[in-house]
């Protein structure tokens, strides 16, 4: 099974061609700065994933796509390889796309529109405290607002 599901930020806004000939179909590619689990020497580090959409999706990713917004993509991982001009063989790593959709609200990704630090989380939450003798664990002050039940 070839499934792929990455939620991170577009580097640039997407770039669409279309195809040639009497059918031709919008084919988009862009750029996620999908963040890594685990940070490096305290820092984050970011993956930065090339995905291809076509059709639909690509009209799709074109009128409303931007640089810095949060998207989540399912898809497949595609691999091929070309020979450049200088004769030397590329291999490439795509995700062609799916299913593509906004992983936040419109209000919440135009503040982030623009921002050098792609890799970057959106918001730096509290680091949740250390459980207590009962097993269950304390909840910082200040993100009680973020909690669905409270």
């Amino acid at each position: 099974m070839n499934k792929v599901i990455l939620m991170g930020r577009l580097t640039r806004d997407p770039e669409v061609r279309y195809s040639a000939g009497e059918n031709s179909m919008a084919i988009a590619r862009y750029t996620l700065a999908v963040d890594r689990r685990f940070k490096r020497d305290g820092e984050a580090t970011a993956d930065f994933i090339g995905c291809v959409a076509f059709g639909r999706q690509a009209e799709f990713a074109e009128r409303y796509f931007r640089q810095g917004i949060r998207i989540v993509v399912t898809g497949r991982i595609q691999t091929g390889s070309y020979t450049n001009r200088d004769g030397n063989k590329v291999y490439t790593t795509d995700v062609v796309v799916e299913e593509q959709e906004f992983a936040e609200s419109k209000s919440v990704s135009d503040s982030h529109v623009g921002h050098a630090s792609m890799g970057a989380p959106a918001q730096s939450a509290p680091s949740p405290s250390v459980a207590s003798a009962d097993g269950f664990m304390n909840i910082p002050d200040g993100i009680d607002e973020e909690l669905p039940f409270s």
